[in-house]
């Protein structure tokens, strides 16, 4: 587990510059296939065969595709270099609607986050992450530890509480969650908190019977408040792929997911399972992790993250 350090955790160009640079680490399945190259069959193939690879998967990459070989037949590209331009205004096309950033709403105090997501896909580490950012917005802040049934999830959320000395509502191991999240949303209320982040046990996407606890928690929050929680955040690992796809298929359905956090974009992940599930759900995309340290944990940007992803300088595509 990573300790936050006390730094504002705004946006700025450094961040960006780390995503472009963290995204599909390796030697870019495009960039390396382009240049130099007409377009004709073999080019296209071959450009379906990486963005499969990429993560982007079969439904995707088929509307990319089928768009790019539309204006390759009425002769708008005339070479590999106008195939670049239009894959990367295809992919900007597809993450532009869901580049929307998490916006507290002040008149709802606490505004309660619910985090979902599988064990090992960086939950706890979001929730500390996100805390601090949240803190040099101005918000205070609470946290529910509403995972009581993974050894050490507690202590872990409460190392977090600790370092940001934020007020963390916790109850025996194997309590029940849904009463956990329910003392700590009235204690919010009763102090005035800005912010709940409730946590909760990772589970897999193919658990139902955990699935329909995450249910009840929500079911449980809304005696409280009605309209609680205001925010259900899905942590992803990107390194997981398609089965990523299927996790975010169950839970939204399962609990109606509002935000997705993607993670570990700096490990093998290929990235491309952003644009799966953009094209998939639409869920807005708030943050990305694309390392360990806190600085690497930031809003999403969709032209950065292409850029990335087909490692084209920033503002040489139009």
């Amino acid at each position: 587990m990573t300790a936050p350090d006390d730094k504002s955790p705004a946006e700025s160009r450094g961040f960006l510059a780390r995503l472009r640079a963290r995204v599909n680490r390796g030697a870019s399945w495009v960039a390396d296939l382009l240049p130099g190259r007409q377009i004709d069959d073999a080019l296209l193939e071959e450009l379906e065969t990486r963005l499969l690879a990429a993560d982007i998967g079969v439904e995707t990459t088929n509307t990319v595709l089928e768009d790019l070989r539309r204006a390759v037949a009425r002769s708008e590209l005339a070479d590999a270099a106008a195939l670049q331009q239009a894959l990367h205004k295809a992919l900007l096309a597809i993450l532009q609607p869901v580049e929307r950033p998490l916006e507290i709403d002040r008149s709802r105090k606490p505004f309660v986050i619910l985090v979902v997501g599988v064990n090992g896909s960086g939950k706890t580490t979001t929730i500390g992450k996100l805390t601090r950012r949240l803190q040099a917005e101005g918000h205070t802040v609470m946290l529910a530890a509403g995972d009581t049934f993974r050894a050490a999830a507690v202590e872990q959320l409460a190392a977090w509480a600790e370092r940001a000395a934020v007020p963390m509502i916790s109850q025996a191991a194997g309590a029940d969650p849904a009463a956990v999240v329910f003392d700590a949303l009235q204690s919010a209320r009763a102090r005035g908190i800005d912010v709940l982040i409730a946590d909760t046990a990772g589970r897999l996407h193919t658990q139902s019977h955990l699935m329909d606890e995450l249910a009840k928690v929500a079911r449980v929050m809304k005696r409280l408040d009605a309209e609680a929680p205001h925010e259900v955040l899905l942590v992803l690992d990107a390194g997981l792929g398609q089965n990523a796809l299927r996790q975010a298929e169950q839970f939204n359905r399962a609990i109606g997911v509002t935000g997705i956090v993607v993670t570990k974009l700096d490990g093998t992940a290929k990235g491309g399972i952003v644009i799966a599930i953009a094209q998939r759900f639409g869920l807005p995309v708030r943050f990305v992790g694309v390392g360990e340290q806190p600085e690497d944990f930031g809003i999403f940007n969709a032209a950065a993250y292409v850029d990335g992803l087909l490692r084209t300088t920033p503002g040489k595509v139009q």
